[in-house]
């Protein structure tokens, strides 16, 4: 295992940083002041700059039109991205067009991925279930259907999709097996309705009914869901972890600068305990982020499988980005709550990001049920 990052996936981070530099986190409407959402489409000048840039086909390969990275690749930039609380699918649609690539026939990802990569296609992808706590791949039913396929079911809080081209939606056929359908979002049968996320975004509910897809828009690869998953949960501990460092930074700064008693009340060694506490929570994040993307890019094997290595990612950001942010509201006082003051977004989004893909508590139970299935005698 080596976490060197390579010149390669350096210079990606340094696109991205180039890309977000200048952005700004109250560029939309305050979430706390909105009683809907804050805007109805992505940032779309934003998404222009990303493709420009070549960030949107970064994990693609050069025969579609991308740059031959991996997931680690991904992380960097997503690390970035949240930083800035960049408001674009990054996460999402690069995690479907890998899943693409990978798993889709050859025609479907001929004709889908150099689109991506230009910028022209956005790709979400149907995670949470009927209710985020139960399987997504439960939650819409998948038939033959002469020489295609029919799918019927509802799956909410689906990130992006109103302004997506194609949903990425997992289903179980009557045999038990999972398929991976990617459905036009103008399509007969699909409906979408707004939902709206904690952090003031835009969601959607969406039904299928009597949803007709030919072969070339349905994955029928065991294992294709769970690889999709997994690559989503790990970009979400990237996101979080972005987030949870800009969050710390913004309150060393703060505390370096408010003055209690005529000192700085950094200097305060109960300030200092909480601050050091959370630095090692991020860095707790961290290492375990790149274990998981690491484990995925290179197919490395372990005494346990690589969904372990995301459970014990997922779980760290999940339980790190809270108490980050929630130690930097207590320690900026009143000002954290105002909603002229950035920390309250971070907040938002923290919590957004701690409860998708599952809290910690649900990849605590999985983690345990991978150790019983794998004793490490």
């Amino acid at each position: 295992m080596d976490f060197t990052f390579t010149e390669e996936q350096l210079a990606a981070v340094e696109a991205a940083r180039a890309v977000f530099s200048g952005l700004a986190p109250d560029a939309v409407p305050s979430p706390a002041r909105t009683p809907g959402a804050v805007d109805d489409d992505i940032d779309r000048p934003l998404w222009s700059r990303l493709a420009a840039s070549g960030l949107l086909g970064l994990v693609l390969s050069p025969e579609r039109e991308g740059s031959g990275l991996d997931t680690t690749a991904l992380c960097l930039v997503l690390r970035e991205a949240a930083r800035a609380l960049a408001r674009v699918p990054l996460l999402e649609t690069g995690a479907v067009a890998m899943a693409v690539e990978r798993y889709a026939p050859e025609a479907t990802a001929t004709d889908l991925l150099p689109r991506v990569a230009r910028g022209d296609l956005v790709l979400t992808v149907a995670s949470n279930g009927r209710s985020g706590h139960d399987p997504a791949e439960l939650a819409v039913t998948a038939r033959r259907d002469g020489a295609g396929w029919t799918l019927d079911g509802i799956q909410t809080a689906v990130p992006w999709a109103h302004a997506a081209d194609h949903i990425a939606v997992p289903a179980h056929t009557p045999e038990g097996r999972t398929v991976l359908a990617l459905v036009p979002r103008r399509h007969t049968g699909l409906t979408l309705a707004e939902q709206f996320s904690t952090s003031g975004e835009l969601l959607a509910e969406i039904g299928l009914a009597s949803v007709r897809l030919t072969d070339a828009h349905v994955i029928d690869t065991d294992g294709a869901w769970e690889w999709l998953r997994g690559v989503l949960a790990t970009g979400t501990c990237a996101l979080a972890l972005g987030l949870g460092e800009s969050v710390l930074a913004m309150t060393s700064q703060y505390t370096g600068k408010r003055e209690q008693f005529g000192h700085p009340v950094a200097t305060f060694q109960a300030v200092a305990v909480q601050t050091a506490d959370r630095y090692i929570d991020l860095r707790a994040m961290e290492v375990t982020l790149w274990q998981a993307a690491w484990r995925i890019g290179t197919g490395a094997g372990g005494p346990l499988p690589p969904a372990a290595d995301i459970a014990v990612a997922k779980i760290w950001a999940s339980e790190g980005v809270r108490r980050v942010v929630q130690t930097a509201q207590h320690l900026h006082g009143g000002i954290g709550a105002d909603t002229d003051y950035p920390l309250h977004r971070y907040h938002a989004w923290a919590k957004q990001l701690e409860l998708a893909l599952g809290p910690a508590a649900a990849h605590e139970e999985a983690l345990g049920d991978l150790l019983a299935d794998h004793p490490l005698g």
